[in-house]
């Protein structure tokens, strides 16, 4: 030990090993602490304890290369310096944001000032001390040096015990040893990089969260990764100009589609409750195990009068799964051939958004529910450039006694504490509750169901079908509270599903359970599967129910992309002067070609993947004739044109250069979401008796408060879903008093 600490004390390489030891503490710490990566597991533990060590070891064998001494250890010490900035600056950001420092923040001393609250200083707290006070540490270990010698000039003679004084080491260092640190740093990194690969695929071509690359790799990676893409859009954005947009307008505006005088302002002035079914498949809807219904639900709903179903309608989505088809819901445009656009172009994009676009053409209020990480695919940072009001993720709800899932809380606790929340919305109100319970691995409890086994060889396939039941009671749970709070009569409900739940490389195991529930296929065993039979499969469920609305099971061909025009036409503005690569569901002229993000399509005849052409009515393969080849050439042309244009759109930004008549650009710079409780009931006692919420109108009703769950853990403990949960709760006392002040001051 005594060597060991000689060591430190007296040569470079044991001076810049010190530092790598405290970066990596002081980062250990603030993985723990401050910031919230949602490790799981032990390989991701042991991940997140080891990754900084490779990058920060590579970056400080820096102070090795010079010859020298003074230059290595100056070299050295301003990389620390950096390493330790670099975790401050994060450290003190997400404390505010929960996010981390971007580039492009940085690189916006307006964005830096706002999103930091206008000074660091407000946000340090005791703890912070802990990244600072190896400075001190330091600077007297240089000065014990100092003190030590001081010592022997005075009495002549050497210490008789340990010190830890340091001091500069003079000598020249062997060739070899800066090359080798660096080499085993870079191998350690490549290490991580490789395991983290595997535990995560496509972890930097996908970019699910910010988070996630972080508790991966590290904080110097992420920035490094981030200032790599922000220069690439740059790049990209830079070759921009408002005549790129001329050919975007002509495709649109030749490829509007009127809408239906049936149904155009059908829900004009209702609130829009989009309800977001993840990983839910067409199929299950009517499906059956062991004769009792997957959905039984959803199977009464769609018979309804008032609601109308579309049974070929597909999910488009690319790598940016959960995230396109939002992207696509909300903006009619398609995401991006790779990644996810809300990762890489959401914070700095400029979007036309159902949001901005019910607010600023009909009046909405707009909020987004999610009882996750808000982060994950950035939608912190993504909502606020589509204009949402509120965002209320994770932090808004109770995540205790075991109430989660790996990606939220479970679907039934979810809705029953979003009806507070709904209850204070000012009407009418654009709100959308994004599900979470029928995600991959789709593991429920047995006290959450009782729905029997698919019985199949594939766990993940037989929980699917669990998980989805246990959805659809979530659903009739909140239709329920719907009715009986009011919201029910004065509302559109439209549910619809991101994208698959199972992949294809199941769906010949899936196939012996799917002959009474894939339409148009006859590959129903797996001897015959065909690729035609997985695209099938990419059918998921949209659905409109309305008090009043003509409703029936509509069998026209569309996709996500189609979502928003019919939605606005629905609510009685019309798309005309807006950039969207969809058409509206119920007009006569829409296209019913559907677009898939690798440029294969589907007709209401054909489905044609790469060379191959099926025929939907059989699932054989045809060869076209002359005139059959024209028509789907002209059909590829359309999709390929789409597709492409879509993508100069999103990575040019070129709706900065287009602004639609009476429509305001979205300052995303304007909303706060981590105070989104606040604002919300600041914005009510504000309003006072013109306030339109539904607890302004019916203060005193029970059944606004009490939502009926039969989800266990509020059979146990009603406190699950009784109040706020305890960190906004506060929100809700500060949004009161200083609606007081506003009114007195007013």
């Amino acid at each position: 030990m005594k060597n060991l600490i000689t060591r430190v004390r007296t040569t470079r390489l044991g001076f810049l090993s010190l530092l790598l030891i405290l970066i990596w503490l002081k980062t250990l710490f603030a993985y723990y602490v401050d910031f919230r990566l949602g490790a799981t597991g032990i390989l991701q533990q042991v991940i997140l304890f080891f990754n900084p060590l490779g990058t920060s070891a590579a970056l400080l064998s820096l102070g090795l290369y010079p010859r020298r001494p003074k230059a290595g250890y100056a070299v050295g010490g301003i990389v620390y310096v950096l390493l330790c900035l670099l975790l401050v600056i994060n450290v003190l950001y997400y404390r505010e944001f929960s996010d981390f420092m971007t580039v492009g923040t940085v690189m916006s001393v307006k964005n830096v000032s706002s999103g930091l609250g206008g000074s660091f200083i407000n946000m340090v707290i005791w703890r912070d001390l802990v990244f600072v006070c190896d400075f001190a540490a330091i600077l007297l270990g240089f000065l014990g040096y100092g003190v030590v010698n001081i010592w022997r000039y005075i009495h002549h003679q050497p210490l008789k015990w340990p010190h830890f004084g340091l001091r500069l080491d003079t000598r020249p260092l062997p060739y070899h040893v800066p090359q080798a640190v660096s080499a085993v740093a870079v191998a350690l990194f490549g290490l991580n990089m490789t395991i983290s690969e595997l535990n995560r695929p496509q972890l930097l071509t996908r970019t699910f969260d910010r988070n996630y690359i972080v508790k991966y790799l590290g904080l110097a990676p992420f920035t490094v990764y981030d200032a790599f893409q922000t220069v690439q859009n740059n790049q990209v954005r830079a070759t921009a100009d408002s005549a790129d947009m001329d050919d975007v307008l002509a495709y649109t505006k030749a490829h509007y589609a009127k809408p239906s005088t049936e149904y155009f302002g059908a829900a004009k002035g209702k609130n829009i409750i989009i309800i977001h079914l993840e990983s839910f498949q067409q199929f299950l809807i009517g499906a059956k195990i062991d004769g009792q219904e997957v959905t039984p639900f959803l199977n009464s709903l769609i018979k309804e009068q008032d609601t109308l179903s579309f049974d070929n309608f597909f999910h488009e989505v690319g790598l940016g799964k959960t995230s396109d088809a939002e992207n696509m819901l909300e903006t009619s445009t398609f995401g991006l051939s790779t990644g996810s656009l809300f990762s890489s172009l959401g914070t700095d994009n400029t979007f036309q958004a159902a949001p901005a676009l019910l607010d600023q053409y009909a009046g909405y209020t707009s909020a987004v529910f999610h009882g996750g990480d808000g982060t994950f695919w950035n939608r912190s940072n993504t909502y606020k450039s589509l204009g949402y009001d509120y965002f209320f993720d994770g932090d808004f709800y109770n995540h205790e006694k075991g109430t989660t899932t790996e990606y939220g809380i479970k679907d039934k606790l979810m809705f029953a504490e979003t009806s507070k929340y709904l209850t204070h919305l000012q009407q009418p109100f654009y709100a959308k509750i994004i599900t979470t319970t029928n995600h991959y691995p789709f593991y429920i409890a047995n006290s959450d169901t009782d729905f029997p086994d698919a019985g199949t060889s594939d766990a993940y396939i037989n929980g699917y079908f669990r998980t989805a039941h246990y959805l659809d009671a979530a659903l009739r749970e909140f239709f329920t509270y719907l009715k009986q709070s009011g919201l029910y009569e004065n509302s559109l409900v439209m549910m619809y599903g991101d994208h698959y739940g199972i992949s294809n490389d199941r769906n010949q195991t899936l196939s012996d359970l799917l002959s009474s529930s894939t339409s148009d296929s006859t590959g129903d065993t797996a001897a015959n599967w065909t690729s035609f039979d997985d695209t099938n499969l990419q059918r998921v469920p949209l659905i409109f129910h309305m008090p009043g609305l003509k409703g029936g099971i509509n069998h026209t061909y569309g996709g996500e992309i189609d979502v928003l025009p019919t939605l606005l036409h629905l609510a009685g503005v019309d798309t005309k002067p807006l950039v969207q690569f969809g058409t509206d569901l119920l007009s006569p002229q829409h296209d019913p070609v559907v677009a898939f993000r690798n440029h294969n399509f589907v007709t209401p005849q054909y489905t044609v993947l790469g060379s191959t052409v099926y025929r939907n009515r059989t699932g054989e393969v045809v060869t076209p004739t002359a005139s059959l080849q024209r028509k789907l050439d002209a059909a590829q042309a359309s999709v390929d044109a789409r597709l492409t244009l879509s993508d100069t759109l999103a990575t040019k930004n070129l709706l900065r250069f287009y602004v639609p008549a009476g429509f305001t650009p979205v300052n995303p710079q304007k909303v706060m979401f981590n105070r989104s409780l606040a604002n919300m009931l600041k914005q009510e006692r504000t309003l006072g008796k013109r306030s339109t919420s539904l607890f302004s109108q019916h203060p005193n009703s029970p059944t606004i408060a009490d939502y009926q769950t039969d989800a266990p853990e509020v059979q146990t403990d009603p406190d699950v879903i009784s109040a706020w949960p305890a960190k906004v709760a506060g929100q809700a006392d500060a949004a009161a008093d200083t609606a007081e002040d506003d009114t007195t001051d007013q």
